[in-house]
């Protein structure tokens, strides 16, 4: 039986490294939520109609796929667009990731499906998952690893900060919690013993 992993983390908490390596460890697939809202707005897909609709054709590319810059541009200083937007992506995505869920149930192929997302437990994730995943970092750490890797400002960081939750939040809802403030080493170590892999 395949068992459903929710795995998640404030931005910077190296979600990605340690899911890279978890790939390499178990019969596993990934689904990463990020991935799914950029598939979703392509042309022919669930949210490509809804979203130019809204938007107008300005936000297409010469290809006529959606252009993400100029997506940006139009909805990031307009609040109420913003919501709009992300009303037609969230549930579509969530509908996405149920459906394949259900799929993977079914086929009963992998070990594990693990579920990455920034927002597991605001949407509701930790009631369909099998175990809730918390990849933690330091808050030094984070910083340090946004501005190296993203080039972000701290007032960028601070402003990413404010509207993630608390560790005391994450910590709550989480079956097991990943620390990778450390270097790799630790990390896979944890994932290794939570594992099982020698």
């Amino acid at each position: 039986m395949v068992k459903i992993i929710g795995v998640t983390g404030g931005v910077g908490a190296g979600k990605s490294t340690v899911l890279n390596y978890i790939e390499k460890c178990c019969k596993c697939r990934i689904i990463f939520s990020d991935q799914v809202a950029n598939d979703i707005k392509l042309k022919g897909q669930p949210c490509y109609e809804p979203i130019v609709e809204l938007l107008s054709t300005d936000i297409l590319s010469d290809n006529g796929e959606i252009d993400k810059k100029k997506m940006a541009a139009k909805i990031f200083s307009d609040e109420k667009l913003l919501k709009k937007v992300n009303d037609i992506i969230h549930p579509a995505v969530n509908r996405f990731i149920f459906d394949e869920i259900e799929n993977e149930k079914k086929r009963d192929e992998l070990d594990y499906l693990f579920i990455e997302a920034a927002l597991l437990i605001e949407n509701g994730y930790d009631k369909i998952v099998d175990e809730l995943w918390y990849i933690y970092a330091s808050e030094d750490v984070r910083r340090k690893r946004l501005k190296e890797s993203r080039g972000y400002s701290d007032e960028k960081i601070d402003d990413i900060f404010k509207g993630q939750l608390s560790d005391g939040e994450f910590r709550k809802y989480a079956d097991f919690v990943i620390d990778n403030s450390q270097n790799e080493d630790s990390m896979k170590r944890q994932i290794d013993l939570k594992l099982g892999v020698n």
